[in-house]
Parts: structure tokens; sequence; C-alpha cells
């Protein structure tokens, strides 16, 4: 059957629903797609305040809550290294249809999740659809708008929609589980997700177009994430086979990588020398921010014996700024380059890191909230142009392939410091955290340097 056949049929199939066809509207593409972007990011973020309650309810201790965070997150970022092929196999709206709607009823199996095994499954599932949401999202907002100044404003709309989510989560997360249960930080989902079915309906539909899978990279790049966030979490003889496993599967990894005629990852990307810094301030960013949230959402909680809405606010001066910051970078980034912007960022975190060294269970928690910002403001600042970095330094045709891999990687990234830094806390609380900034801080410290060496004065000068 031919891609216009496949596509008139699925229009019948609307038309039997009820559901159109109808005019395509770009606005309300639009509209779905940063809805759904947003969805997937402020899931990353809205569960950290929450997880004292989670606790409290199923029980599981520190690595059962840690595992509710990184379920999430391993599946999201290993699983987008495949999904824009896929996106692009099925077509990007009936993608994006599977995503969403496969993301609301996870997010229903979280709120209704009996024990923590359930909702750490049902994590894992809603994470896999995160990860098909993501790519699709983008691909069905650059397919709604033909002109390339209007796409360009609508994708940085669909960008803004993420980081507004990420930096509403804590805050969400807190007056939810307050004012409702824990559980409200899923349902919440549900409305959303179903105003995005139902605005899909006038979104273009999208044609197929083959695109190649790595299955066995796909599999390897899983089996060594998930075995090497185990082996962080759990320790003990279980955490040593993992470990054992997880080595393994990397070099089965790189092997395939090598020898796949499509592999997930490309190694001849990281030749490039500001594809490789790129990757590497990107994830020191993602460890320092998401497992900071995650160290603080816990220390407001279990250290100063706050309620999950004093904590979530306590978040809100560092996250009320993060959309205004990337707006700022881009446009450092677009004048100046990729270079200075990111050196400034990546400083500015380091010196709000070392500043929080000061902090212990007697800190008033204002002054907390306050010596976050720096951390957060840095970050926000670094993002938008080592991303454009990234894609100036790559062919046009291995764009979303480079964009893949940049987030896949942070997310990993973020996934593994919360997975370390949680154990780090789990002993003495303060002593953990501090060891936590301080290898945050060396992070940032390294890929300054390397920032500074290889990022050249604008955006594609490796």
């Amino acid at each position: 059957m031919s891609t216009n056949q496949t596509l008139k049929g699925d229009e019948l199939a609307l038309s039997a629903a009820g559901l159109g066809p109808r005019k395509p509207s770009s606005v309300l593409t639009l509209t779905a797609g940063l809805l759904g972007f947003a969805l997937v990011c402020l899931d990353a973020s809205i569960v950290n305040v929450a997880l004292p309650a989670m606790g409290s309810s199923l029980g599981g201790g520190l690595s059962g809550l840690q595992w509710v965070v990184d379920s999430y997150t391993l599946a999201f970022a290993a699983l987008m290294l495949s999904t824009g092929a896929f996106s692009d196999r099925v077509g990007a709206s009936r993608a994006y249809a599977i995503g969403a709607a496969v993301f609301t009823l996870a997010s229903a199996a979280c709120g209704l999740a009996p024990n923590l095994p359930a909702l750490i499954g049902a994590r894992v599932v809603q994470g896999v659809a995160a990860a098909v949401v993501l790519p699709a999202s983008l691909a069905l907002v650059r397919q709604a708008y033909a002109d390339p100044a209007r796409r360009a404003r609508a994708v940085a709309v669909w960008a803004a929609g993420g980081s507004a989510a990420v930096a509403l989560g804590p805050v969400l997360g807190g007056v939810l589980a307050t004012a409702w249960d824990w559980r409200g930080i899923f349902f919440v989902n549900l409305p959303v997700g179903a105003l995005i079915l139902v605005l899909l309906v006038r979104a273009p539909r999208s044609e197929r177009r083959p695109a190649p899978l790595d299955l066995p990279g796909q599999v390897t790049a899983v089996v060594a994430l998930t075995a090497l966030t185990f082996a962080v979490i759990e320790g003990g003889t279980a955490g040593r086979a993992a470990l054992a496993v997880a080595v393994v599967a990397v070099v089965a990894f790189l092997r395939v990588e090598a020898r796949h005629p499509h592999p997930v990852v490309p190694l001849s990307l990281f030749r490039n020398r500001t594809v490789a810094v790129t990757v590497a301030a990107g994830a020191a960013v993602s460890v320092a921010f998401y497992s900071m949230v995650f160290v603080f959402s816990l220390f407001f909680q279990q250290v100063q014996d706050r309620s999950a809405l004093q904590a979530g606010l306590m978040f809100l001066p560092m996250t009320g700024l993060i959309a205004v910051t990337n707006v700022v970078a881009g446009k450092l980034a677009g004048r100046h380059g990729a270079r200075l912007p990111m050196l400034v960022g990546q400083g500015l975190a380091v010196a709000g890191l070392l500043a929080m060294l000061y902090v212990d269970a007697d800190t008033p928690a204002t002054l907390v909230a306050l010596l976050l910002v720096p951390m957060a403001l840095g970050c926000a600042l670094t993002v938008p142009p080592l991303t454009a970095a990234m894609m100036d330094a790559v062919p046009a045709e291995r764009a979303g392939l480079a964009a893949g891999v940049l987030n896949a990687a942070r997310q990993m990234a973020g996934a593994l410091g919360i997975a370390v830094f949680g154990a780090l806390i789990s002993g003495d609380f303060v002593a953990g955290m501090r060891l936590s900034l301080v290898i945050s801080a060396a992070l940032l410290t390294v890929t300054f340097a390397l920032s500074f060496r290889r990022a050249g004065p604008s955006a594609s000068g490796a």
C-alpha cells in the first residue's frame, strides 16, 4: 500500500470516529506540540518535592525513591536515541498521538499505583512514551510551518514551553502534593493529555519516511545505562554484578556502533572537538541542575522538616528566572558566539555550587533558596549556546541526530547524577550533600576549561 493510500485510510478512520478530517491549523498544531513537550519535561522535575510523601505512603527507602526519578529518566534518555527514527518511520503525527496516549495512560497508572514497584514500572512506561513525544512533537511543529521565519519562531515557542515546565515542576509538585496528594502530580497530566489528542485532529498528517533502526545499539545502550545506575543505587554484591554487566554492555555498544551502517550514536561525531565539548558540557550542567533539585528537595523536607509546599516554594527564586535567562543566552550566543555565554554560565554555576558548601541544617531556608539562584542561572545561561554550537558543528543533514545525542547525554547524566548523589546522602546527609556540590563544581570546572580551549568565538569554530 502506498503512503498516500495509508494517509487516506487514516483520514477515513478519523471521519468514522467523528474526528475529521479537518483543515490543519498551524496554531493548534504548535499548541499540541508545546503541551506535549512541556508535559514530558514537567515530569522530569515535578516528582522531586513529592518524594518524601511517596516514601511515607509506599515505603521503599531512599533507593526506591531514586528509582522513581531515574526509571523515568533512564527510559526517556536511552530510547531517545532511536525514537526520532521511529517517528520518521510511522509519521510524526501518528507517533505523537501514540506517545501522548501512552503517556497519559501511564500517568493514570502512576497515580493509581498500589505500591512502589508498580509506580516504578509505570514510570518506565512514561519514560518510553516521553522519548517518543519529544522528537515527534518537534517534527510536527516544523512540519506545520512552511515559512522558515515563522517556523523558527514556532520552534522557539516550543522550546520555551519545555524550559517553563522544568522551572514550574518543583513548585507545582509542592502545591499538588500539599493541597491534594502525591498522586495528584500524575493525575494532573490526564486532562492535558486528553487536550493534546483533541488538538491533534487539526494537525497535518505526516508521511512515513524510511529510517533505519539500530536495534543492537539501542539494546546495549539501555542495558549499559540501567546496569550502571543499578550498581550505583543498590551497591553490595548485586551492585558489583550489575557493574560487570554495565562494562560488558558498554564494550558491546562501542563495537556495535563502530560496525553498524546506521548507528544510533555515530562515534565519528565525537571526532569533532566542538561536538565532544558541547556534549560534555551539557552532561555536566545536567548533573549539577537535576541532581541539586533532587538533593535539595530532600534537604528542605528531611533535614529542615519543611512541607512539600514549602520545599516547592523554595525553588521559586531559581526556577522563575530560567526561561528568561534561556532567551538572554540565545541572544548573547547570536551576538557574541557560543563561547562567551558558555564560559560565563559555567563559571557562574561553579561559583554558585561552591557558595552552597556553607549550607547546613541551621541555614535559613530563604537563604538556601537564594544561594540556589546562581547555580540555576549559570546552567540556564549555558544550555542554549552549547546547543547552538552543537548544531553549527555538524552538517545540516545530521542536525536531528546530533540533537538526539546531546539531549540523550544530558538526560543520562542527570539520571546518573541522581543515582550517585542519592547514594552519598544516604548516610550523613549534609556531608553527602557537600560532596555532591564539590563533584558537580569539579565537573563544570573541567568543561569550563574545555570550552575555553575548544569552543571558538563562533559556534562553528571547531
